[in-house]
């Protein structure tokens, strides 16, 4: 693919951050060594959300080298819809590029994510992500390479559906005005973006797949795990119908509640005999069983935490 001009348009590239410095060290670096951006005026927000503000020096210190202007943002009260609310409150972009702080980025990302937007008048365009395992886990890594990346269609075009937000690109107009972007409920579990693109979808707006587009991602080994996987598996089953629940699409949460019921007893008792076995398939079993309960368990007490305050360490009792 020869690489298209795109030009007239501003970006902001947004990198939500806690306590990863050696992973945003990445995410800024590869976003520093974008090529093809001719006539694109690209800006860098760093929004910290940890309630201390680590990354500012580092921030600070990137900003003294880097071809484009960088802001870092204190969002102090943790969650990752805060951060995001907070990053996207401090740009005027036309686009805002969002990367995590465990992605890296091609240097021909942003251009090839940009083409694809003009191409399919997208209001939102989504990547890959291929994920990068440490050397050390052996059991099951294909699962674990597979559960931590993104796939979709070979081919670039309109999407049907959405996916999450790290590696995408929405066009700002599409933001709500009178709300926050992204639902603070979801602070602590995540699926933020779930509600927000369900919204986005049931308005007509244009998701596209720019299959060219893709970014890396670093799983640290303690998120190489069943006791973490099954667990996020069963919060991406509860998304579709928390977020249809929450937009008042009573009779679509219904259907995915009564689906994942189904999925959980099918591919449990799968899951059940391939462990027995030691199929190479109980892993993606277990996990289709598990993304299946959460389909059906969406509402409180079973809403799972991996942000926010679950990622304070607890305060040390004096005595």
């Amino acid at each position: 693919m020869s690489q298209p001009v795109v030009t007239e348009k501003t970006v902001s590239a947004i990198i939500p951050t806690f306590r990863r410095p050696e992973g945003l060290d990445r995410a800024m670096a590869s976003i520093k060594a974008q090529t093809g951006l001719a006539g694109v005026a690209l800006n860098l927000i760093v929004c910290d959300n940890s309630p201390e503000g680590s990354a500012r020096t580092q921030v600070e210190a990137f900003a003294l080298n880097a071809p484009f202007p960088v802001l870092f943002v204190h969002e102090p009260k943790t969650g990752v819809a805060n951060a995001r609310n907070s990053a996207v409150a401090a740009t005027q972009a036309q686009f805002i590029a969002f990367l995590d702080d465990d992605e890296e980025a091609p240097a021909d990302w942003l251009w090839r994510m940009l083409a694809n937007q003009a191409r399919f008048k997208a209001d939102v365009v989504f990547g890959p992500v291929t994920a990068r395992i440490p050397h050390d886990v052996a059991q099951y890594r294909p699962y674990f390479e597979a559960f931590f990346s993104r796939f979709g269609p070979e081919e670039s075009g309109v999407l049907p559906h959405y996916y999450g937000c790290g590696n995408s690109l929405i066009r700002t107009a599409v933001f709500p005005k009178d709300d926050l972007p992204f639902a603070t409920t979801q602070n602590e579990m995540g699926g933020e973006d779930d509600i927000l693109f369900t919204a986005l979808k049931a308005q007509g707006k244009v998701m596209s797949w720019a299959a060219d587009a893709p970014v890396w991602e670093d799983v640290p080994p303690k998120r190489a795990t069943f006791d973490y996987t099954l667990r996020r598996g069963f919060a991406y089953g509860q998304g579709p119908s928390h977020s249809t629940g929450v937009n008042g699409k009573y009779l679509k949460c219904a259907a995915w509640m009564m689906q994942g019921l189904v999925q959980a007893a099918v591919f449990g008792v799968m899951a059940g005999a391939a462990f027995a076995t030691k199929s190479p398939k109980a892993a993606y079993l277990i996990d289709k069983a598990a993304r299946g309960l959460g389909k059906t368990l969406w509402f409180p007490p079973f809403k799972m935490k991996f942000y926010g305050q679950a990622l304070l360490k607890p305060a040390k009792r004096k005595g």
